[in-house]
Parts: C-alpha cells; sequence; structure tokens
C-alpha cells in the first residue's frame, strides 16, 4: 500500500535552494521530479532505499537526514570540495571529520546550509548489508580433470604442465582422475578440448601451451583461432574450459610465466579450472555453498 516516503525541508530564499540543489548533486542524488508553482518551488532529489526507523529509547548524535552511501570517504572528499569552492575554511568547518560509531559502521554530519543539516554514512564492513558473493572453492577432491598441452615449445609447456598437475594434486584431485592429453600445437588444442567435453568424461580441461611471436610470422592468426577455439568449446559444451596458452615476444618472458619469475601460469589455470568446477556444482544445486 506505501509507495514511498519522503522529506520536506523548508529553505531560507532562491540562494540557498540553488546551493543545496548543487550540494545533493554533487554528492550523488539522482536527480527526481521537482516542481514550480506560483509561491511555491521545489526539487527532489532520490536514493535507490529508503527507510522510516523507530528509535526506543536514547537518540544516536546524528542528523534527522541520514544517508547511506557506497564510499563514506569519497563523499566526505566531495562535500569538502563543494564547502570550500562556497567558502572556504569557514565553510567547511560546517564538516564534521569521520567517526567510528557504536554499530559498527562510519559516519560524519555536513552542514551545506546553516540549520539543515544531513549525516552520510557507511558499513565499516564492507560486505555488511550486501548479498554474499557465490564462489568457488579451491577443493578438487572427486572432481575430474583433463588437461590438453601442446608439445610444441616443450620446454615451456612441460613446466606448464608441471605446474598444472601440482595445483590438482595439491587440492586434492586423485592421479587416476587426471587425464593428460597431448597434441602437436596450440593449433590444435581447441579441437582436442572440444572432442573431450562432449564426450563428458571431465567436470573441466585445462589448455595449456605457448606461442612465441619470433617463431612464426602468423602469431596472431593462431592465438586468434586458438582462443575463439577454446573460448567456443566452453560455451557450446558447457565444460568449464581453463585458459593456459601463453602468447610473448620472447622464450625469456615465456620462461618467467612458467615458473621462473612470474609465477606459474598452468598452476594458475588449473587453479581456475577447480574453481570453476565448484561454483557450476552450486549454481547446477540451486546456488548453495
Amino acid at each position: 500500500m506505501v509507495k514511498g516516503i519522503s522529506f520536506l525541508r523548508p529553505v531560507a530564499d532562491a540562494a540557498a535552494f540553488e546551493r543545496l540543489n548543487a550540494f545533493l548533486a554533487a554528492l550523488g542524488f539522482a536527480p527526481g521530479k521537482g516542481w514550480d508553482e506560483e509561491g511555491s518551488r521545489g526539487a527532489s532529489f532520490l536514493a535507490p532505499l529508503g527507510n522510516l526507523e523507530l528509535v526506543l529509547g536514547k537518540m544516536p548524535s546524528i542528523a534527522e537526514i541520514l544517508v547511506e552511501v557506497t564510499s563514506l570517504d569519497a563523499a566526505h572528499q566531495a562535500a569538502e570540495a563543494w564547502l570550500r569552492a562556497q567558502g572556504g575554511d569557514a565553510a567547511v568547518a560546517r564538516l564534521a571529520p569521520i567517526e567510528e560509531t557504536q554499530w559498527k559502521s562510519r559516519l560524519f554530519t555536513v552542514e551545506p546550509e546553516p540549520g539543515l543539516a544531513l549525516s552520510f554514512w557507511a558499513w565499516s564492513d564492507p560486505v555488511k548489508g550486501k548479498p554474499v558473493a557465490l564462489e568457488g572453492d579451491l577443493s578438487a577432491e572427486g572432481m575430474k580433470f583433463a588437461v590438453v598441452v601442446s608439445r610444441w615449445n616443450a620446454v615451456i609447456t612441460d613446466r606448464l604442465l608441471e605446474g598444472a598437475l601440482d595445483a590438482l594434486l595439491r587440492s586434492g584431485a586423485r592421479r587416476t582422475e587426471i587425464q593428460v592429453v597431448r597434441v602437436p600445437g596450440a593449433w590444435e588444442i581447441p579441437a582436442a578440448a572440444r572432442t573431450l567435453a562432449h564426450l563428458g568424461q571431465v567436470d573441466a580441461i585445462i589448455a595449456l601451451g605457448c606461442l612465441l611471436r619470433g617463431e612464426t610470422a602468423h602469431y596472431e592468426a593462431i592465438y586468434n583461432e586458438v582462443a575463439r577455439g577454446i573460448g567456443q568449446s566452453q560455451q557450446d559444451t558447457g565444460i568449464p574450459h581453463s585458459f593456459g596458452v601463453l602468447t610473448c615476444e620472447t622464450l625469456e618472458q615465456a620462461l618467467n610465466r612458467a615458473g621462473i619469475k612470474a609465477g606459474n601460469k598452468g598452476f594458475e589455470a588449473a587453479a581456475a579450472a577447480i574453481e570453476m568446477v565448484s561454483l557450476r556444482r552450486k549454481l547446477t544445486a540451486g546456488g548453495r555453498a
């Protein structure tokens, strides 16, 4: 039955009316439909959520108008900048510093116009009051994987394979549930991945390969087709495919990404595959953790 809630506040004069319009716009309020009639002019500002709260006992030391924001520090900086532009340090004095509250939040109060105070606040816990994200776990227990790895540039791909197997085994996968499929080069990875996905015997496929620009003039054409093929296989079959195909300018760059300096991308691809299988199972089970 109730459609909305509005708070009306009178302002002293037209100049104050315009200043408050500018202040609320600067703080991120969405403009609503106002009115302009003989003897009365109004401007409305909208927020995504409105609350009417009743308090029994001691009222908190806040303004009557309480505004929840996503980034309190950004709101405080915007308020300070607006006040300073209006009247320098004297105007900024109407802005209180950010303080911790007893209800596990942070808050500041500001008077854009003398006598009209607003309190802005945000939860100290960034996920408080928000839906908890559904994420996959890094436990590979009970999962089956296929690792498609190219023989070309084996000095790199063998390292990627070692990293992927390390991630799977560390996360609880059984050796008997990991199938390693070797193909001649990166070009052949999508075809093998799609065949494995269609067989339906694995929960995820990990694609590992290495393309070096210096070794082929058609480097970009191969990379684009390999990336497109792996992505298309994943979309068509619904089986998660993780992308561990390196595209580097030099052998040194590839070695760094295969465990020398910049981590092992095979390990990272396997970890991503584990997480996606876990997430897929949760989603198909109705979004339960």
